[in-house]
């Protein structure tokens, strides 16, 4: 018999100006917050079972999400759990770090990481973020300036980047 403990999951999907957005928690964290269609995104079957938006653990995610679609809420504060390597971990943590309204490059952000040769890597795992918007990989653009991937599709990195372009001068 294996000794490993089993997670408990449980998953919501909520509307946005983005599409569904799925959200889903692990032992009642934040764990993925996915859009249609997106690159990387987990089989539906590991969400765990589905529950209401106003079911614990997810009002104040939607709280939050709602706020800053509004306009309102700049920086998230919800708790999450990120599971990936220790690299991956390493730089979603330095993606919470850029400023709401700005952008930085892949490799600003393998800098920050004190790895300046590893934009490549930094890209992939900035791609394999499982936590969308509140955890923000759409802020990172390629060194020319360019919209380089984005799982979420480019035609929404570009939405969500003018969406908070607009908003930071507030």
């Amino acid at each position: 018999m294996s000794s490993a403990v089993l997670s408990s999951k449980q998953h919501t999907v909520v509307e946005s100006p983005y599409g569904p957005l799925t959200l889903v928690a692990t032992d009642g964290v934040l764990s993925g917050l996915y859009m249609t269609g997106q690159r990387h995104r987990p089989a539906e079957e590991s969400f765990g079972e589905r529950v209401a938006p106003a079911e614990e653990p997810f009002p104040e995610v939607v709280r939050q999400l709602a706020a800053y679609f509004a306009g309102e809420l700049t920086e998230f504060t919800v708790p999450v759990r990120l599971e990936g390597t220790d690299f991956q971990r390493g730089v979603w943590a330095q993606l919470r770090r850029i400023p709401y309204g700005q952008t930085w490059s892949y490799g600003r952000l393998a800098a920050e990481l004190g790895k300046p040769n590893a934009s490549r890597a930094v890209g992939l795992a900035n791609g394999k973020n499982p936590v969308g918007i509140i955890v923000p990989c759409h802020r990172v653009i390629g060194a020319s300036g360019s919209m380089t991937g984005y799982g979420g599709g480019i035609e929404r990195k570009v939405r969500l980047l003018e969406f908070e372009s607009a908003g930071a001068g507030r």
